[in-house]
């Protein structure tokens, strides 16, 4: 796997305040991976992806994309346009005064020919499912719309990798399912998403999930190995997985079940299982003197 991102010794702080918001931070980060961050508020998770893409420079440390250090003033517009960004609130992102015009905006700046920015367009809305909203104006879209008109205006752009700080925050539960299902299509397609969230259910989606406390990265693996550390997780103040905490509650009983759960379909086999050695058990003929 080729790594996009290599972040190393990255330390940062805002202004005058004396305790940085990242520090000493190292991190490697591969093309096409699913990359959940979370950790409790405050912790410096959007801190970490704004060096990402150069919106912000490191007071320590170097950050690079695709080996372009992100303190090279002539490499920003190329870091930009290779690792993308949703904010937490589309409408900060969101410029044009119709969804094909929005999503125009960005390819119409790298200077490509008309036909080449209509395809993208084309392309881009037919990939979110926004197709035949073209002349819509962006406010009329409803807030789970505006994300994916947002995700949209970045595929227009052709990114290896998009950002994405709590993007399912403010939506619905359709629209939050639609999200999710348009990053796991994204990543089939080979585009890498670092997707900051806080929620564990989302975060078991991914690929792999990183650990933020206090401006550090604590841990990193797969979504097994953190997720599965429910005590770990509530002592930062972080909810574990509904799933997860479910099979969690069934161990302290003394049941053989794994934590290493997240999907319904996962508690259902793992319960019937229980069910099934307990019944059996239970139903165990016995002999005349009153044994097994």
């Amino acid at each position: 796997m080729k790594n996009i991102i290599t972040v190393q010794n990255l330390t940062f702080a805002y202004g005058s305040i004396n305790v940085p918001a990242l520090k000493d931070l190292n991190l490697v980060i591969g093309e096409g991976e699913y990359i959940a961050i979370i950790g409790p508020n405050g912790c410096g998770k959007t801190t970490l992806i704004r060096h990402l893409n150069a919106l912000l420079l490191p007071s320590a440390g170097e950050v690079k994309v695709d080996d372009l250090s992100t303190r090279d003033s002539n490499s920003l517009l190329e870091i930009r346009r290779r690792v993308g960004m949703v904010f937490q609130n589309p409408d900060n992102q969101i410029v044009g005064m119709s969804v094909e015009e929005d999503v125009a905006f960005g390819p119409g700046n790298l200077g490509l020919p008309a036909g080449e920015v209509r395809r993208r367009v084309d392309q881009a809305l037919e990939t979110v499912g926004l197709s035949g909203l073209q002349t819509r104006p962006p406010h009329s879209l409803s807030g789970g719309q505006k994300q994916l008109l947002a995700l949209a205006g970045l595929l227009a752009m052709d990114p290896k990798i998009i950002v994405l700080d709590e993007p399912t925050s403010s939506l619905d539960p359709t629209g939050k399912k639609t999200v999710l299902a348009l990053l796991k299509k994204l990543q089939c397609q080979g585009i890498g998403i670092i997707h900051i969230t806080h929620s564990m259910d989302e975060a078991a989606l991914a690929d792999r999930v990183l650990v933020m406390d206090r401006g550090e990265l604590i841990a990193d693996g797969r979504p097994g190995d953190i997720l599965s550390r429910v005590e770990w997780l509530k002592s930062l103040g972080l909810a574990p997985p509904h799933i997860t905490e479910l099979m969690w509650q069934l161990q302290q009983q003394g049941e053989l079940v794994s934590t290493d759960s997240f999907t319904i379909d996962d508690a259902v086999n793992e319960i019937t299982a229980l069910l099934t050695q307990l019944r059996a058990n239970y139903c165990m003929p016995r002999k005349a003197d009153g044994h097994v």
